[in-house]
C-alpha cells in the first residue's frame, strides 16, 4: 500500500522538517509513503493540482476541522480497511492557510479532523503523520501503540 500526504505549503522548519521524516521513515516499514507539497494558490488552481496529483483508484480523506473526529484507533481502522480492501493508495489532503478547496474537500471519500481547534498547516502535518504511524502499530498490536 502506498499512504500519501499532500499539503498545501511546504514545512521550512529543520526541526519541524526532521520529526515529520523520522515519522514517514516508520511508516516505511509498513507501506511506501509519498509527501507532495503543493504552493498555495487560488482554490480553482489548487483544486486542479490535488486532481493531479490524486492516483486513480485511491481512497481519499481530506482533514477538515468539521470533518469526523477519529480517536487513534478510528484511524488505525481507517487504514485496517484499506489495508484489508486491497487499496493500493491511501490519500490524505491537507489545506494551506485558508483551507481546502470545497471542491477538493467534496470529491474526497471522507473528511476527518485532527482537532476542533484550527491547527496551523504544518502541525496538522506532523500530527497526521504520526497518527498514521501509529495506526500501523496498532493494527500490529505493537508496544509504540500504547
Amino acid at each position: 500500500m502506498h499512504v500519501h500526504v499532500f499539503a498545501v505549503g511546504k514545512i521550512k522548519e529543520r526541526g519541524l522538517r526532521e520529526l515529520i521524516d523520522d515519522y514517514a521513515k516508520r511508516i516505511g516499514r509498513y507501506a511506501t509513503y509519498h509527501e507532495l507539497e503543493l504552493k498555495d494558490a487560488p482554490h480553482e488552481e489548487l483544486d486542479e493540482r490535488f486532481k493531479k496529483a490524486i492516483p486513480s483508484r485511491a481512497r481519499v480523506y481530506a482533514l477538515e476541522v468539521e470533518g469526523k473526529a477519529l480517536s487513534s484507533h478510528d484511524l488505525a481502522q481507517v487504514v485496517g480497511r484499506a489495508e484489508d480492501t486491497s487499496i493500493m493508495n491511501l490519500v490524505f489532503l491537507i489545506g494551506g492557510s485558508y483551507g481546502l478547496p470545497p471542491s477538493t474537500s467534496n470529491a474526497a471519500d471522507g473528511k476527518i479532523s485532527l482537532s476542533k481547534m484550527i491547527l496551523p498547516h504544518r502541525l496538522a502535518r506532523l500530527m497526521l503523520v504520526e497518527q498514521i504511524y501509529r495506526a500501523f502499530t496498532i493494527l500490529r498490536n505493537e508496544p509504540y501503540s500504547h
